[in-house]
C-alpha cells in the first residue's frame, strides 16, 4: 500500500468515484449501518448521563483554542519538561522527517521489529511502511489495526478501524494470514480476540521496541497520555525498553488539571464508556521501570499551515473520537476507504484537504463535498468544532482554485437570473419545458453539466402554475 501523500493514498479516486463504487457493495454497507447506529445508540446514552455535557463541551472548545493560539509557548514547555525527566525530544516538519527519526532510532537500537500501539499520526506518514522500506517490521496490536495489517487492507475508521469488517470475514482473514491461528477457529468474538492474543503474546514479551501515539501531552509536566480499551498498548509502553512516541503538535493541553475535561469528553465521545479501560500515563523515563529511553517526534505535517486558516483551524481541536463518523449519513453509506485518506468521515473531509496543502490536489478537494451539511457532526463533537462551516469555507478555497468551470459559469448564469425580476419570470416559464425530459414527475438525467447534478439526484418537475402567475391571477 503506497502513498501519494502520506495523508492520503496512492491511486485514491475522487470521492464521488470511491462513493459509487462502496455504494455498490451491500455487504460493506450491512457492517457500516449496524456498527455506527449501535455506537451511537450507546454514546447518545452515555452523553444523557451529564447533566453538565454542553459545559464540558464548551471546556473543550476553549482549552483547545488556548493552545492553538499560544502553541509555541506550549511545545517549548513541553519539551523542556520531557527533557527534564530523562525524555529526548525530536522535530518534525514533515512526514518523511518524522520516518527518518524512527527509522533511525530503532536502528540505533538494533531491533528489526517493533510493536504498534494503535496510532492515527504514525498512519498519516505511513510510517509502517517507511519502517518495511529501512527492513524493519512493524506489528500492530490493536486488534482492529491488526485485522487491517493482516487482511492487507486500509482502515476505515478513526477508532474501529475495521468497521468494515463481519466477524465471518476476519475469522477468514485469520485463517489466511496468521501464522498459528487455532485449529477449527470459530467466528466467535470470544474465539477471534484469544486468537489474537495469543499471537501477539509472544511478540510483546520478546519486542525491544514499541512506538506509539497519544492522545494528549501536558505541556507543565512532560507527561503523555495514551486511552485505549483492550490492554494491548499498556503491554507496548512497559514492557520494550525503548519507547519512541509520534505525536501532531496540536495533541497539548497546558496543565494535569485541564485533563479533567477530556477524560470526560473521549470515552463517552468515542467508546460510550464512562472511562477508558486503560489510561496509561508516562513521564520522562523513571530508572528500573518500565522502558528506560523514551523519545518523543513532535509531527507538524500541515498542521502549522492549517493553524494560519482563521476558519480551518478549527479542525485541529479534533481529539479523535469519531463521534462525527458516527452519525453522518454519507459516511454510514459509504464507508472510510471511500475518502482515499486515514482521517475519514466528517473530521477528514475537513482536516486531510488542509493537511495535504494543495488546492489542486484533485482526491484530496474531492472531500469537502462529501457531505450533505446537515450539521449532525457539529451537534455531537466534544470540543464543537464547526465542521458545516470548514466544509463550506474548503469548497470555496477548491472552486476558487479550479477557475472557470461549467459550476462557476452556471452558477454566474443563475446569479444574473436572480437578479432581475423579469428575467427570473422568464426563466420560470421556460422550466415549464422540463417536463419534456421528464419521467414519472422527475427529472433524472440532466444534459451538459447537469449531468454531473442529476448522478447522485433527481430533481423535480417545475409545478405547471409557478407561484408569481397564481399570485398574480389570483391575489392580483
Amino acid at each position: 500500500m503506497g502513498t501519494r501523500n502520506p495523508v492520503t493514498w496512492l491511486g485514491s479516486p475522487k470521492f464521488p468515484d470511491a462513493a459509487r463504487t462502496a455504494l455498490a457493495n451491500t455487504q460493506l454497507r450491512s457492517n457500516l449501518r449496524k456498527a455506527t447506529g449501535t455506537i451511537r445508540g450507546r454514546r447518545a446514552a452515555a452523553v444523557d448521563e451529564m447533566p453538565d455535557w454542553e459545559d464540558l463541551r464548551l471546556a473543550g472548545e476553549a482549552l483547545k483554542d488556548e493552545v492553538l493560539a499560544n502553541l509555541d509557548v506550549y511545545l517549548e514547555r513541553l519539551e523542556k519538561s520531557v527533557t527534564e525527566r530523562g525524555g529526548v525530544v525530536h522535530w518534525a516538519r514533515d512526514a518523511a522527517e518524522a520516518n527518518e527519526i524512527v527509522l533511525r532510532l530503532v536502528r540505533e537500537t538494533g531491533s528489526d521489529e517493533v510493536v504498534k500501539v494503535k496510532s492515527m499520526a504514525t498512519a498519516e506518514i505511513g510510517l509502517n511502511e517507511a519502517l518495511e522500506a529501512g527492513g524493519v517490521t512493524a506489528i500492530e496490536t490493536d486488534l482492529a489495526e491488526l485485522i487491517v495489517q493482516l487482511g492487507n487492507d486500509r482502515p476505515s475508521h478513526i477508532l474501529v478501524p475495521a468497521i468494515h469488517r463481519n466477524r465471518s470475514e476476519i475469522r477468514e482473514i485469520f485463517r489466511r494470514e496468521m501464522p498459528d491461528v487455532p485449529e477449527g477457529l470459530t467466528d466467535e468474538p470470544r474465539d477471534l480476540a484469544e486468537a489474537a492474543r495469543a499471537h501477539l503474546r509472544r511478540k510483546f514479551l520478546s519486542a525491544k521496541v514499541a512506538v506509539s501515539g497519544a492522545n494528549f501531552a501536558v505541556a507543565d509536566t512532560g507527561s503523555i497520555v495514551v486511552l485505549e480499551s483492550e490492554g494491548n498498548g499498556r503491554m507496548c509502553l512497559t514492557l520494550p525498553e525503548t519507547l519512541i512516541t509520534v505525536m501532531g503538535i496540536e495533541k497539548l493541553v497546558p496543565t494535569w488539571s485541564d485533563l479533567e475535561v477530556f477524560l470526560q469528553l473521549l470515552p463517552r465521545s468515542s467508546t460510550a464508556e464512562r472511562m477508558n479501560p486503560y489510561t496509561s500515563v508516562w513521564t520522562g523515563v523513571t530508572p528500573g521501570d518500565g522502558p528506560q529511553a523514551f523519545h518523543l517526534v513532535l509531527l507538524d505535517n500541515g498542521r502549522t499551515s492549517t493553524l494560519a486558516d482563521e476558519v480551518g483551524r478549527q479542525a485541529l481541536r479534533c481529539i479523535r473520537c469519531s463521534a462525527c463518523l458516527n452519525v453522518c449519513p454519507v459516511y454510514e453509506r459509504t464507508g472510510g476507504e471511500s475518502y482515499g485518506s486515514v482521517y475519514p468521515g466528517p473530521i477528514g473531509a475537513i482536516l486531510t484537504p488542509q493537511l495535504v496543502d494543495d488546492p489542486h490536489d484533485k482526491q484530496a478537494a474531492s472531500l469537502p463535498f462529501a457531505s450533505s451539511l446537515c450539521g449532525a457532526c457539529y451537534e455531537v463533537c466534544p470540543v464543537r468544532i464547526n465542521i458545516p462551516e470548514v466544509l463550506t469555507h474548503l469548497r470555496a478555497r477548491s472552486v476558487t482554485a479550479r477557475g472557470r468551470s461549467p459550476e462557476s459559469i452556471a452558477m454566474a448564469a443563475a446569479a444574473w437570473v436572480f437578479s432581475s425580476p423579469s428575467r427570473y419570470e422568464r426563466a420560470q416559464k421556460l422550466a415549464t419545458f422540463a417536463k419534456l425530459i421528464s419521467r414519472n414527475g422527475r427529472i433524472t438525467r440532466l444534459p451538459g453539466p447537469g449531468a454531473a447534478w442529476t448522478s447522485s439526484r433527481d430533481a423535480p418537475v417545475p409545478a405547471k402554475q409557478s407561484f408569481r402567475a397564481w399570485w398574480k391571477e389570483n391575489r392580483g
